[in-house]
């Protein structure tokens, strides 16, 4: 990464987008964010709409690396017309990439793809990596919830990969939850829980989170710009999840709060259907590991939870992104 790229990011005004813009802008690198709503930032803004080839394609010519982000949120009630344009946000991007990139002169040496770390099984017995991970969706008395999200991934990398770009290196990014300060994410809304006093054991506290602090994540994205080697599905996570329970103990101690009250399952239900979300983000068991990142040699920063949220909770108090 000494040398600057050119790194082209559709989708990328959300939290992750932000993440790595400012890495990415902030070491000298040529960064293009490809959004549906213009606002100003540090770097280059180019509209597109996600779904139709159009000027924005020029971008990705002479590229060096594509990371697609685009996707609607799936922080969000599985109504009908919710389910339909989180797939097909998903789907209709990737597809229309995967035409621009096949008609570039220059094509980008690299396209990312954002997946995502839910696409194997409800897990509380074993971890999943790439090889030996089982794709989800057949599992006894699984939420129509849980099998909607399978849907969805299986179908986007599908998508991805059937994209016709030969000269193209292509990686999916399965991605567990991405910890970081920024306001409006999954960790400030861990964190409000544990600030307010709500931050116990959710259900059982058996289910285990995946997740990786936000400078692993951009640190294991630079690795896989730099080590060609890398094709297919590769999880981007922490190596050690851990149960719910243990999860949020030490995010507690992180803040210095003694006492959470916790969550029964009924609970979640209804608290998940007034706050317009699914109950799925914290029921189902998510063991997913980061196999051929650690076969390979990465080193993370941040492997175990209770350091990474220290750090977390730290850059937090200080408004730090």
């Amino acid at each position: 990464m000494a040398t600057p790229l050119r790194i082209v990011i559709p989708g990328g005004s959300g939290q992750v987008g932000n993440i790595l813009s400012r890495r990415f802008h902030g070491q000298g690198h040529d960064v293009v964010v490809l959004v549906r709503k213009v606002a100003a930032a540090p770097w280059r803004v180019v509209h597109w709409d996600g779904a139709s080839l159009g000027n924005w394609t020029s971008e990705l010519d002479h590229a060096d690396v594509v990371i697609n982000l685009a996707g609607r949120s799936v922080d969000c009630r599985y109504t009908p017309a919710n389910r339909r344009a989180i797939q097909e946000s998903r789907i209709q991007s990737t597809h229309v990439l995967g035409q621009a990139i096949g008609q570039c002169a220059h094509p980008p040496r690299l396209w990312m793809n954002a997946s995502t770390a839910t696409i194997y099984r409800h897990a509380p017995d074993r971890p999943m990596d790439e090889r030996t991970g089982e794709i989800g969706g057949n599992e006894l008395n699984a939420p129509d919830t849980w099998r909607f999200s399978i849907e969805v991934a299986t179908s986007w990398e599908k998508t991805f990969f059937d994209a016709p770009t030969p000269a193209t290196r292509k990686v999916a990014l399965r991605s567990a939850m991405i910890m970081s300060p920024d306001r409006g994410g999954v960790f400030d809304t861990l964190l409000r829980l544990v600030r307010f006093g709500l931050g116990g054991t959710a259900a059982s506290g058996r289910q285990f989170v995946s997740w990786i602090h936000d400078a692993d994540f951009v640190r294991s994205i630079e690795y896989l710009i730099v080590h060609d080697d890398f094709e297919g599905a590769v999880n981007v996570a922490s190596p050690n999840p851990l149960v719910n329970q243990e999860f949020m103990k030490a995010l507690r101690e992180a803040w210095g709060a003694r006492i959470g009250l916790p969550a029964p399952g009924w609970m979640l239900e209804l608290g998940t259907f007034f706050l317009r979300t699914e109950s799925e983000l914290v029921l189902k068991s998510r063991r997913v590991v980061p196999g051929r990142l650690v076969e390979d040699g990465f080193q993370f920063q941040f492997p175990e939870w209770a350091v990474a949220a220290r750090d977390l909770v730290e850059r937090w108090g200080a408004g730090v992104g």
